[in-house]
């Protein structure tokens, strides 16, 4: 195998035995099979999109392909297995389409010859197994080099993670012919394997565009179904009683198992990016949603073996569970563990089953809280106030610090830097990277929190219409605001939205804790020349940069 999409990829190079994350072998095969089918599905559905032809399975496939192989999602070899044959199907009914759209216009189709298009499977796991060693990314590097490859799987992971979001959306009854559109126009160019440098940085920077209206769509979806957030306290020490786990991201399964758990006595918590939910109206209204439970995803192990009742993993990111509690972990949508039950259709009720006979918190912890739902509807409702103690010199600088959290060494940095920012200025966070700080006492300028948690890592798009917002009245560009960025990204969604940072142009963004291995020098320098993005170093020489 050879794996380097995410930031813990071994001794910043590439996994090639076992991944960090917990992907074996097989899996990371699987996975790069089943996005290899989607590319050539894509390939027809492109071009059958340009004669008007249209089929919704065939996209419902591709963003499942892609979030599905997104890092800590699907670890289940099975049901990987029946995902790529599935998508053998898709792609023959991708191509029935678009062979049927050419010969309604009385034409003859074209027999597409891509790899990806005419891939035959073989008919056994081992067989597939063997066919993985001829599209694997260390066989592109030999044929095209590290820096074509890099940027390919730059825009590989940016689709990866734009489908999530993708999916999120579309699971509320929500999404946009455009993104359809581009992510099969993307994959169908991938399928080609590109190797024109300019032309790969210029679809990466389309990536970001079009990920900029997957994060507005999923945030519309996100806040006409459930409200716009509300600055909300949450306990972040249980209470006594059965308990329910939320993990992940997806808004939707927790909405429909609070449904499901209302009256039942059993007390339902959030974990890790799930904590943003408390500050949905149509969520926090229910009395037994009362905490949120442990910190980011990297401490699940320790953190749900302690806990006493069951678990839901929604989406990203699950490891690998211990025997202390995988019979009372759940799995659900594109999450997958082998051996661990999943559910299906909502039906959370093997989940409920387990969380009563689990003994439950037997007395309440200490009464602590922590401050959510500072989303942007929230945040410009005092905008006029923040304004003013800009303009007044009582707030010098905004920092956002916020992205993914991981175990790597090097993530206390993130620690150190809020901690170190000066007392006139103000913190803005979001995504699991925020549990490195967001128990500290911040304390306030003028009633205004100095620390303001936007929500999960999609809410980066409430980050930036605040900052657009910012920039209006103050009649200048984001650029030239007193706002500094600095995120940590572990995973494929974290580089789609750098890139869609790129894609405004919003320049001098830091990022650590360690650069994308897939990012070569050569497309550092292009980075750093073009945008400022650049490498974090220590909190000190940073805030003197930033703040001179």
């Amino acid at each position: 195998m050879f794996c380097y999409q995410c930031e813990q990829t071994k001794e910043g190079t590439g996994c090639t035995t076992y991944g960090v994350c917990g992907k074996d072998p097989t899996t990371a095969a699987l996975q790069d099979l089943i996005l290899y089918v989607a590319k050539g599905a894509s390939a027809y559905a492109h071009r059958a999109r340009g004669l008007g032809a249209k089929d919704a399975d065939v996209d419902r496939f591709v963003i499942e392909a892609l979030f599905t192989t997104i890092t800590n999602v699907n670890f289940d070899p099975k049901r990987l297995e029946d995902i790529l044959l599935r998508g053998l199907t898709v792609r023959d009914q991708a191509r029935d389409l678009y062979e049927a759209a050419v010969r309604e216009r009385g034409e003859e189709p074209v027999h597409l010859n891509d790899g990806p298009v005419t891939w035959t499977a073989a008919s056994n796991l081992s067989g597939l197994l063997d066919q993985h060693g001829a599209i694997g990314i260390e066989m592109r590097r030999t044929a095209d080099g590290d820096d074509v490859v890099g940027l390919q799987e730059l825009l590989t992971y940016g689709l990866k993670g734009a489908a999530a979001y993708a999916d999120h959306a579309l699971i509320l009854g929500f999404e946009d012919e455009s993104v359809w559109s581009f992510l099969h126009e993307a994959l169908a160019y991938l399928a080609s394997n590109p190797t024109d440098i300019g032309e790969l940085t210029s679809m990466c920077l389309r990536c970001g565009e079009i990920n900029y209206r997957v994060m507005e769509l999923l945030d519309k979806a996100n806040t006409e179904t459930y409200g716009h957030p509300v600055p909300t306290s949450v306990r972040t020490e249980p209470l006594s009683g059965k308990a329910i786990l939320v993990s992940g991201h997806d808004l939707r399964d927790l909405h429909g198992l609070l449904v499901q758990t209302e009256g039942l006595g059993i007390n339902v918590y959030t974990h890790g990016e799930m904590l943003p939910a408390h500050g949905y109206p149509g969520l926090k209204r229910f009395a037994h949603l009362v905490g949120n439970y442990g910190g980011a995803w990297q401490d699940q192990q320790k953190e749900f073996a302690a806990f006493p009742g069951a678990i839901l993993m929604t989406t990203n990111c699950i490891q690998k569970p211990t025997e202390s509690y995988v019979d009372r972990i759940f799995t659900t949508g594109l999450v997958a563990w082998p051996n661990v039950t999943h559910v299906t259709d909502g039906d959370f009720a093997p989940l409920i089953d387990a969380a009563r006979e689990a003994p439950g918190f037997a007395e309440a912890g200490p009464d602590r809280s922590i401050s959510v739902g500072f989303g942007r509807d929230a945040v410009m409702g005092v905008a006029g106030p923040v304004i003013d103690a800009v303009k007044d010199g009582r707030i010098r600088h905004f920092f956002l610090i916020g992205g993914c959290d991981g175990a790597k060494p090097g993530r206390n940095y993130y620690t150190d830097l809020a901690q170190a920012v000066p007392e006139d200025c103000v913190i803005l966070t979001l995504a699991c990277g925020k549990y490195r700080f967001n128990k500290l006492d911040f304390g306030a300028i003028d009633g205004i929190p100095r620390l303001l948690d936007i929500g999960q890592c999609n809410d980066a798009y409430s980050a930036i219409r605040i900052a657009l917002a910012l920039a209006d009245a103050f009649e200048t560009d984001v650029n030239s605001l007193p706002l500094s960025i600095i995120l940590s990204w572990y995973e494929q969604k974290a580089v789609v939205i750098l890139l869609t940072l790129l894609h405004l142009g919003i320049k001098n963004i830091r990022i650590g804790p360690s650069l994308p291995a897939f990012v070569t020098p050569a497309v550092l320098t292009t980075l750093v020349e073009g945008f400022g993005l650049t490498p974090i170093t220590t909190p000190e020489r940073d805030l003197a940069a930033i703040l001179g």
